[in-house]
């Protein structure tokens, strides 16, 4: 739930500060679309990088609050607090796309996880990397489990002040969950794997669609956050959870149909820049934190000014797949996919990942005609069913002949998406034996019809003939961590005994 752009520095702001923000916040953005026109921007090879985000949890299997001592045991400049005292975030190293950039990533984050544990291992406590913790209860959350840090403190109050009411969590699923927070901790329940991509600015609107278009197929192959609270709920609980905790609308809000600030998009994507500008219009700020940068004169000396307003109002948006600007490298954009959960395996994480790269790449030419034809609303359906339904979603997605369109099973669509990906990957720099390595994985998934939330349903169902609900899935998260652990990846994981 970090905020993107400026560290926050203080607790409190006033209205004069949210007016000065604004201002400046639509002074970057026209100064961005300037940046956008400009021929030859965020021109550049293209690159990859990731972000994991994971649990602690001490020798029972429960959480355990002590991001902040781990953070001061070790000093990484790319081990950052998340929201909740119990969750931590791991920024891997950008690596260019070409090669072997998965396995730098699963070498970096092996090095990074054992150093974390060793500093954990005196405090009782040990990384997880998994959707939604299996053994979470109530009383996990609350004022006490947040991160003392300034914008956690200025995020969550904004967010309560901007609903004015009790956030409502209603999941639906086998087990239905009904329940009121009163404040957004329960959005620390949720972590994941965010991919970053950075693609050409001039076709950047295909790349875009062509992800949106492909997320629901992987997210439903990643799967591994079947519940909370021992409820039995959704394939993927991720994404309802997250859009709900942290729904700051109103009523009259709802009644305008406003979108809320987690959410998987406003129609097909015509211009970068419209991300943007969707941000600015339809949101309130909620850290009005301001810089000294003055973005018009910075480009008028010819240089990429950071736009840091509109880069942190942006960040206070939760889109599954979102525009990224960053000013670093001469400037350029990303896709950052938000979407997959956490765990089970490195490997398992970077294969979905890498399958998502694929799809898309796979769907780029395509994208201006299957825009023209089918409605956005269609992707955006088949991203909730394949978050609720896993693999058993039917999706809405072009028949062969690209002219038509019908419901599929999800597995159908991923069995005829998965060697198309891998042909448009062998196009590119990637090394041949890293794309067969990986989406090998999917195969396997696909074959053995599997996904981590198809798993931890299975053994909690067959530990609860003789064990109660809570012990259960104790036991389940035991047999979890150790098969984590392995390294084996999850197609080859079996059911306890």
């Amino acid at each position: 739930m970090r905020a993107m752009g400026l560290a926050i520095s203080q607790n409190h702001f006033d209205p004069a500060d949210y007016q000065a923000f604004m201002e400046k916040t639509r002074r970057c953005l026209t100064v961005l679309r300037q940046l956008l026109a400009q021929p030859g921007f965020g021109d550049g090879p293209a690159s990859l990088g990731a972000e994991v985000e994971f649990y602690l949890v001490n020798p029972e299997g429960l959480v355990q609050p002590i991001n902040t001592e781990l953070g001061e045991r070790v000093p990484d400049p790319l081990l950052t607090m998340e929201l909740n005292r119990f969750n931590l975030e791991y920024n891997l190293s950008p690596q260019p796309f070409a090669g072997t950039p998965f396995t730098a990533f699963e070498a970096e984050l092996q090095a990074a996880t054992a150093a974390i544990n060793r500093a954990a291992r005196p405090l009782a406590g040990e990384l997880v990397t998994i959707g939604i913790l299996p053994t979470l209860e109530r009383s996990d959350f609350g004022p006490q489990s947040m991160t003392d840090l300034p914008r956690y403190h200025v995020m969550a109050e904004a967010l309560r002040n901007l609903r004015g009411d009790p956030f409502h969590i209603h999941i639906g699923g086998p087990e239905p969950l009904d329940l009121y927070m009163d404040d957004v901790t329960l959005e620390g329940a949720n972590t994941s794997y965010q991919l970053h991509w950075r693609v050409p600015v001039a076709e950047f609107a295909n790349y875009y669609n062509a992800v949106q278009l492909a997320t629901p197929i992987v997210l439903a192959l990643s799967a591994n956050s079947p519940g909370l609270f021992q409820h039995r709920l959704w394939d993927e609980t991720r994404i309802a959870l997250f859009k709900q905790s942290i729904d700051s609308r109103t009523h009259i809000d709802k009644a305008w149909h406003l979108p809320p600030r987690v959410y998987f998009g406003n129609g097909w994507l015509r211009h970068a820049g419209d991300a943007f500008a969707s941000s600015v219009a339809l949101y309130q700020p909620i850290i009005p934190q301001t810089s000294e940068e003055e973005p018009e004169a910075v480009l008028a000396a010819g240089c990429v000014p950071e736009l840091a307003e509109l880069k942190l109002h942006h960040g206070t948006t939760w889109p599954w797949n979102r525009v990224v600007y960053d000013h670093h490298d001469g400037g350029h954009l990303r896709i950052e996919m938000r979407a997959l959960p956490s765990g089970p395996t490195p490997m398992d994480m970077n294969a979905g990942g890498l399958f998502l790269v694929g799809a898309a790449l796979s769907l780029v030419e395509s994208m201006a005609e299957i825009t023209a034809f089918m409605p956005f609303a269609y992707a955006e359906h088949n991203f909730y069913r394949a978050a609720k339904f896993g693999l058993q979603a039917e999706l809405i997605w072009p028949d062969p002949s690209g002219c038509q369109l019908r419901e599929y099973p999800l597995l159908e669509i991923a069995e005829r998406l998965l060697p198309q990906a891998r042909q448009a990957l062998s196009a590119t720099a990637m090394a041949e034996a890293e794309v067969a390595r990986l989406l090998g994985l999917i195969e396997g998934r696909i074959a053995n019809r599997i996904t981590g939330a198809r798993w931890q349903t299975a053994v909690v169902e067959r530990l609860s003939r003789q064990a109660s609900g809570p012990e259960a899935h104790r036991q389940m998260l035991a047999h979890y961590i150790a098969n984590s652990q392995s390294g084996k990846p999850l197609h080859e994981w079996t059911l306890p005994l």
